[in-house]
């Protein structure tokens, strides 16, 4: 909404109760996707799925998809990939060029993008303050080098809530997201990978539906006990 107030990455707003959401896990519509709204939403089980008219949808989906790190299953090839070092796999070094290929990556069922501009403004500014990162698979070297696969999110404590991932060469995201999910455990003890909706292609590396209600009680001792602003 236009008339709605701007919130600074320290400012909280109070959402509904996400038990209140509808059947298709719909809790709220409005609001913007300022720093203190996106860090709000997040931080209670919330994240915004799309903008009509100017104003975000909020879900809270029951079920909920999450990836447990310790859970996550790496197939065959995928393995070789890795081991192989098929592509080199960076991190926060091409935010934007990443969100813009999510938005811009063809996906089964969907007409167009649900990463419109409000997103990438919403979003980009997230990554400058720090909460919001990437992960980019490169394939070639020097002049030749070309971004083929990656994803975005953003960590909120010890869990990390996904976004989005693209994927122009086999096996390319996939190697950004397990690369990036062992660096989520070993650089910051990051427990849950939140991934909102199930999919095929994140249940090949073992995500699982849960409750809704599992899931707002794990946040809650994960980052539930952030003040605004927090990262850690």
């Amino acid at each position: 909404m236009s008339d709605f107030p701007r919130l600074e990455w320290n400012e909280e707003f109070e959402f509904p109760d996400p038990e209140t959401a509808d059947e298709d896990g719909l809790v709220a519509v409005g609001g913007n996707l300022s720093p203190g709204m996106l860090l709000s939403g997040y931080r209670q089980g919330l994240f915004p799925w799309f903008t009509r008219d100017g104003n975000p949808y909020w879900f809270c989906p029951d079920p909920r998809f999450v990836l447990i790190p310790e859970e996550i299953h790496l197939g065959d090839t995928l393995k070789k990939v890795l081991k192989k070092n098929v592509y080199q796999v960076t991190f926060d070094t091409a935010f934007d060029q990443v969100i813009r290929h999510c938005s811009q990556t063809p996906r089964p069922g969907q007409r167009g993008t649900w990463i419109t501009p409000d997103y990438f403004e919403g979003y980009g500014e997230l990554h400058r303050l720090g909460y919001a990162h990437s992960a980019e698979a490169w394939l070639g070297e020097g002049d030749d080098r070309r971004l083929v696969g990656g994803l975005y999110g953003l960590r909120l404590g010890r869990v990390f809530f996904g976004e989005s991932m693209f994927s122009h060469v086999a096996n390319a995201s996939k190697a950004a997201f397990a690369t990036y999910v062992k660096h989520l455990v070993d650089g910051y003890d990051v427990r849950l990978v939140d991934c909102q909706a199930p999919t095929e292609y994140l249940a090949s590396f073992g995500a699982k539906e849960v409750s809704r209600k599992w899931f707002l009680e794990e946040l809650k001792k994960l980052c539930g006990g952030l003040p605004p602003g927090s990262l850690l």
